[in-house]
């Protein structure tokens, strides 16, 4: 594991992850003190649990994809992929630790929005509150599930054609698949047209791990006998993601 020690010590070193940490653990509570929540009590709680998940998503997408394909254009150009090759680490394990060191960092997000929304927005009675737990709990675990396997498909693509590239990918299929494919089922339904109904119905629908419309109306935790069902599709999302971000990484530059 000494690929994931040094990366894991570079990305502790370039201090970006702060940055992260105070939009999720610090905006929450500063942002809705300039929106019109302030004027209603009843809305402040609201406005921080869609606030916290929405910096979430942002840190995800802006952070963790453009670290991840800095670090997968690095490893590929500095020499250090081509060096760990000659000691005997093979390219699956050198994405494999770097993955991991990222989520490292990655995973606290989810964790520290599920942990603002309990302590600081939880509804008062004690039914409402016990299922605002369940539905944040649930959410922190597809939220990882949902954006992990994106931030190794940036790392890949950018060991092969650089980090601008990477980042876009990953951050657009992350939009597409929280909102864009919201659009296209619209459009499909109103122009009754089965080719983009196909297309909506292969598309990755990232938008079932944001809880954002969940909290705003209280819609309570996702059944229990349906929570597997995503927990299955998220994770075949991952094993595709997994098997082309191997396909598409490399450990070396081309001449």
């Amino acid at each position: 594991m000494r690929l994931y020690r040094l990366t894991t010590a570079t990305l502790f070193q370039w201090k970006s992850w702060v940055i992260s940490l105070f939009a999720v653990g610090v905006l929450p509570f500063l942002l809705p003190q300039i929106s019109s929540a302030t004027e209603n009590a009843t809305l402040l709680k609201p406005a921080i649990a869609q606030t916290t998940w929405a910096m979430a998503l942002l840190s995800a997408i802006f952070w963790g994809f453009f670290t991840a394909a800095k670090l997968g254009e690095n490893n590929a150009r500095s020499g250090v992929g081509e060096y760990f090759l000659t000691t005997g680490v093979s390219a699956t394990r050198q994405l494999m630790e770097m993955w991991l060191s990222l989520l490292t960092f990655l995973a606290p997000l989810p964790l520290l929005a599920t942990a603002v929304c309990i302590l600081a927005a939880s509804p008062a009675l004690p039914a409402e509150k016990s299922m605002w737990v369940t539905t944040n709990l649930q959410y922190g675990l597809l939220f990882l599930l949902a954006m992990a396997p994106l931030s190794a498909l940036a790392m890949s693509v950018a060991s092969r054609f650089g980090s601008i590239t990477g980042f876009i990918t990953s951050a657009a299929v992350a939009v597409y698949g929280l909102y864009g494919v919201g659009y296209l089922k619209l459009l499909a339904n109103l122009e009754s047209n089965a080719l983009l109904k196909w297309v909506w119905a292969g598309s990755p629908h990232y938008h079932f791990a944001d809880p954002t419309e969940r909290l705003r109306y209280k819609l309570g935790a996702i059944d229990w006998d349906k929570f597997p069902l995503l927990l299955a599709y998220f994770g075949g999302i991952l094993l595709v993601h997994a098997a082309i971000s191997r396909l598409v990484f490399r450990v070396r530059a081309t001449a």
